[in-house]
């Protein structure tokens, strides 16, 4: 008997320890885990690494490579052919070996397909770095995101640890008889409501630290954790030097790619023509002839030998390609038309560039007003829950005015978080049309 008493204890004891360390790790704030302020990323060491590990942005770098390769060849001139022929008389004696060399001069052509190259490699650096403008914005975008989510997580971690308190204050208070048992209960839904609440919101958050992770190349188990917080990047950005909006057409690499494509056609054009001229190959050849008749002759000093010699031969001279029918007329129509549609593309490009500078200027400029709007109003609204709950403690409120007044203080903390999110965002945004890197 002793013994099963004992067991009970322990057994008692045991789902006591377990159940309170269920409650401290449900208590424990969730955002803590994405968030070091020591060793986390920043955003500029986010935006770094994506710019130096980022596989599609490798794969763009690549394509440099390979445009220099292709300008590199364009720039050889075309090899010598060589040919070797050798005869044989079937059922006689003679034979002949001729060797022939052939040298196209490939006049006009070789420089123009350098130029085509050159201006190739231009559009194709200017790509990469309009492909870094976008990524970097990119990288901002799902940093912003990240941070937004962790900053509702926070606020949902300080109400579940509150509302916590107040439940187990407010149990106390019934177990005493002097408290009715409904607004425990109402209380305890409140909290289970909020719990539930906060596992969503982890879910987000994990969400977008697996797309951050994404447009860094990192790998989704990868370990990474965020140092910056939303009010300190919209508040560092806020109080940066002005930025500057002029003569940001003319030097945004998306335009700038569209104008280097309007001069490959141009040089794409010009090579249609040089195509489309005469050219001239030089050829030499060498011939040896060892040939002979079926009679005798004499020699000088009188004695006969067969009829036989070997003769050589050399020959040089120059074939020209003269451009009669074919003067490349197709190709230099191609290629001009190939050269309005890329100055089109350009005029496009501009004016999508104007639109998208003075919508995001717009935009910013807003968002800073919305968010100035909010200073003080956040302090505000926790000040007054702090004094619902304190009021509530000394019975001069009902629960019901504690969950109206932590309800309305939930909005308004996602409010805020709405509107950070909306200045970061637009400051992004603005980022990105004046082509920077930041």
């Amino acid at each position: 008997m002793n013994r099963r008493v004992v067991l009970g204890v322990l057994i008692a004891a045991l789902m006591t320890e377990v159940s309170a360390f269920a409650q401290a790790a449900a208590s424990a704030p969730v955002a803590d885990r994405y968030v070091d302020p020591v060793n986390g990323l920043s955003l500029e060491q986010a935006i770094a690494r994506a710019l130096e590990q980022e596989p599609s942005l490798q794969a763009a770098r690549a394509d440099i490579e390979v445009a220099r390769g292709m300008r590199l060849q364009a720039s050889l001139r075309p090899n010598p052919s060589v040919s070797f022929e050798r005869r044989e008389e079937p059922a006689g004696t003679d034979n002949q070996t001729t060797v022939s060399v052939e040298w196209p001069l490939d006049l006009f052509r070789r420089s123009r397909r350098a130029a085509v190259g050159d201006r190739e490699v231009g559009v194709s650096e200017l790509a990469v770095a309009d492909r870094e403008r976008l990524l970097a914005s990119e990288v901002r975008m799902r940093y912003g995101e990240m941070v937004g989510a962790l900053r509702d997580l926070t606020v949902l971690d300080e109400l579940v640890a509150a509302t916590r308190q107040q439940h187990e204050l407010l149990r106390s208070r019934v177990d005493e008889g002097a408290t009715p048992p409904l607004e425990r209960d109402l209380l305890d839904v409140e909290l289970r409501r909020l719990e539930s609440d906060r596992l969503l919101q982890a879910g987000r958050t994990e969400a977008a630290l697996f797309e951050l992770k994404r447009v860094l190349g990192m790998r989704a188990d990868a370990n990474l954790a965020v140092r910056d917080a939303l009010e300190d990047l919209v508040r560092r950005e806020a109080a940066a030097t002005p930025l500057d909006t002029s003569a940001v057409l003319e030097e945004r690499a998306d335009v700038r790619e569209a104008a280097a494509r309007v001069g490959v056609a141009g040089a794409k054009v010009e090579r249609a023509r040089a195509e489309g001229r005469f050219d001239m190959s030089l050829f030499g050849n060498y011939m040896r002839m060892d040939a002979g008749f079926p009679q005798r002759g004499f020699t000088p000093d009188g004695g006969l030998v067969q009829i036989r010699g070997v003769f050589h031969y050399v020959s040089a001279g120059a074939m020209i390609t003269v451009p009669v029918t074919n003067r490349n007329q197709g190709a230099v129509a191609a290629a001009r038309a190939e050269q309005a549609g890329a100055e089109s593309a350009y005029e496009a490009a501009r004016l999508a560039a104007d639109a998208e500078l003075a919508a995001a200027r717009a935009r910013d400029d807003r968002a800073r007003q919305a968010v100035n709007a909010y200073i003080g109003a956040q302090t505000l609204a926790r000040r007054n829950l702090t004094v619902v709950g304190q009021s509530y403690e000394l019975g001069r409120v009902t629960v019901f005015d504690v969950l109206a007044e932590q309800r309305r203080y939930i909005d308004i903390e996602r409010a805020y978080t709405e509107t950070l999110k909306t200045a970061y965002e637009a400051r992004t945004a603005l980022y990105r049309a004046l082509g920077g890197v930041r």
